[in-house]
């Protein structure tokens, strides 16, 4: 498992050569047109959230970037060679009301699933798969939880949970599809906290989030999305008023903070 970096680690200075392009990426569901040529950049080392409003195009541009879901046209690079060849270097962790909390599964199987793509699939788990897994889970704080059942947790440990098997895939890149959703100010410190180690490990951390509240704070920088892209880059820049009404489509209220 990677080492997660101190808050104040210096970044590698190789990491801005490591960006995920979007290229003309478009997706289109029968006659409803879910994305319209889309272009942007994404940086290691950076926490980058995608932002929109309700039926915009959020999680459709992630999966959309990921392959699971089918696009009408553009493409998806990472390091210059396309994306969709890369999984193995991938993390995903999808929306938790697309996953059934009634499969019985343990805290550490699900965490272990995590191991699965470096272990081999039918193959046994190494001791160091398990040290990473139980590395993971105690990270996330869920440990004690080990031997209960997923369906048992309340939302935000489930979550923690979820965290804790995409840290166990020792991956480069790391796509959240509403991470925040339905969990408590606790458990929201905890995944902020993480989301920061990756970033400033290097990784690609990349959420998508509904929340325009203190939380979006937390984001270094931004994907602004209506179908087409409003705007990319720094929140500062993103979080200009002309570009949340022309998203909105009208004034709309978001928590800024301090200046960027």
């Amino acid at each position: 498992m990677v080492t997660l970096s101190d808050r104040n680690s210096k970044q590698s200075p190789l990491m801005n050569t490591e960006a995920i392009t979007v290229s003309h990426l478009s997706v289109q569901y029968r006659s409803v047109q879910a994305l319209q040529d889309v272009n942007l950049t994404i940086h290691p080392g950076k926490l980058t959230g995608i932002i929109g409003p309700n039926g915009a195009g959020k999680s459709t541009l992630l999966k959309a970037m990921l392959g699971l879901t089918a696009v009408n046209s553009g493409i998806v690079r990472y390091k210059g060679s396309p994306l969709i060849n890369q999984l193995q270097q991938v993390a995903y962790v999808s929306q938790r009301s697309q996953i059934d909390w009634s499969y019985p599964a343990t805290v550490s199987d699900v965490v272990m699933m995590g191991r699965v793509r470096k272990a081999g699939w039918f193959r046994r788990f190494t001791s160091v798969s398990r040290q990473v897994a139980a590395a993971a889970l105690d990270r996330v704080g869920m440990s004690e939880y080990r031997d209960r059942s997923i369906g048992q947790l309340s939302g935000g440990q489930q979550q923690r949970v979820f965290i804790a098997r995409a840290l166990a895939e020792e991956a480069e890149i790391f796509c959240f599809d509403e991470p925040l959703a339905g969990i408590d100010k606790k458990t929201e410190t905890v995944i902020f906290d993480i989301f920061h180690e990756l970033a400033e490990a290097g990784k690609i951390v990349l959420v998508v989030n509904h929340d325009l509240g203190e939380a979006i704070t937390h984001f270094d920088d931004l994907i602004l999305l209506n179908t087409e892209l409003i705007a990319n880059g720094n929140r500062a820049t993103v979080l200009k008023p002309e570009n949340m009404n022309r998203a909105y489509r009208g004034q709309v209220m978001f928590f800024t903070g301090e200046a960027a």
